[in-house]
């Protein structure tokens, strides 16, 4: 879990690692606050690349991964859970937020299970994964991105929740080819 560090937000909860969460692998725990976040201090691409990370919603009824990322020079975020529990989307696109545009999906998320989250972010699109089901096919040309000024603080790479307490493991970031 090297690399990341607690995101400063107002009103957030502790973020530590637990060596075995759940009986299991080492996890980053981002406990209950209004907003609670860690934030990459390392080098990254800025496009042609692949986040791959498992979440948890701990407790709580809103978003537990919030993913935080750059499409060049813009931000955008992912949200997992998030209005009430079921939004999944990008925030946002054309000023439009997760739970308002053409990638706003509902899904049910069980409290204490794991989901695999996937972002992969090309020159001309963005695609998203929950699981093995594909979520977010977004072709980028010609939009804008930008994020939500909440989640300013997790620029250029990070991971936060809302009102919940979540847990994250085996961050990976890696290079991918453009198609």
């Amino acid at each position: 879990m090297a690399g990341w560090k607690a995101t400063e937000f107002a009103g957030a909860g502790p973020v530590h690692v637990e060596q075995k969460f759940h009986g299991e692998a080492p996890a980053l725990v981002l406990d209950q606050g209004v907003m609670t976040g860690i934030t990459w201090t390392n080098d990254l691409p800025l496009m042609s690349y692949e986040i791959s990370l498992e979440a948890m919603r701990v407790a709580g009824g809103d978003f537990f991964c919030g993913l935080t990322f750059p499409v060049g020079k813009d931000p955008c975020s992912f949200i997992v859970g998030g209005w009430g529990g079921g939004v999944v989307g990008l925030s946002s696109v054309d000023g439009e937020d997760a739970a308002h545009n053409e990638t706003t999906r509902y899904m049910k998320f069980e409290e204490g299970r794991w989901y695999r989250i996937r972002v992969r972010v090309l020159p001309a699109s963005i695609q998203a994964w929950i699981d093995d089901e594909q979520v977010v096919n977004l072709v980028t040309t010609d939009r804008g991105l930008s994020i939500r000024l909440e989640v300013e603080l997790s620029r250029p790479l990070g991971i936060s929740t809302w009102s919940t307490a979540g847990a994250v493991r085996k961050p990976s970031i890696r290079r991918v080819k453009a198609p």
